[in-house]
């Protein structure tokens, strides 16, 4: 999508199009798919890959204003889970790893739905959102204080293992 907008790569794609999404006036609607606590955004990134030059070369939109929309409504959509997710789990704190979570605005919103569900919302110092390095890191040390471990001969990769089917034993 950054690319398709000639956004610079400096400091990254991500961080410019949270700034242009600021200034973004118009919510132009776009296609998503929800199943369950699963989200697919290959279709809404088609989408407006496909429609964005022809949009802008028409003055239909801005830049920022395709930038507000791309976001608001991925992060609605992840908020929507996160929501999900919590009530599944009894969760009563959200996380917000990973490069997208040095997004303030993404920040904002699942704090706006973790305190509608009396929970809080805990960012991770930008220095560590730039993998999910912090959110294993936490992960493996819950499960070695827990006395759970996993030999390497039975570690392995899901490519789609659902976060609805994960068992999470330091919680029973």
């Amino acid at each position: 999508f950054a690319r398709v907008l000639k956004l610079s790569n400096d400091p990254c794609p991500g961080y410019n199009i949270e700034q242009l999404a600021k200034q973004g006036k118009k919510f132009i609607e776009l296609p998503y798919c929800v199943k369950g606590m699963d989200v697919s955004f290959s279709g809404l990134l088609s989408h407006i890959e496909g429609t964005a030059v022809k949009m802008l070369a028409a003055g239909d939109c801005t830049k920022a204003d395709l930038c507000y929309s791309l976001q608001e409504t991925v992060f609605c959509n992840a908020g929507g889970d996160h929501r999900a997710c919590m009530a599944h789990s009894r969760s009563k704190q959200v996380l917000v790893v990973g490069g997208v979570g040095c997004n303030l605005r993404l920040q904002e919103m699942l704090a706006t739905m973790a305190q509608e569900r009396g929970a809080s919302l805990c960012a991770t110092d930008d220095r560590y959102c730039i993998d999910n390095g912090a959110m294993i890191a936490h992960t493996g040390n819950l499960m070695f204080v827990h006395n759970i471990d996993t030999t390497i001969e039975k570690s392995g990769i899901t490519q789609r293992f659902r976060t609805d089917e994960v068992h999470i034993a330091w919680r029973d």
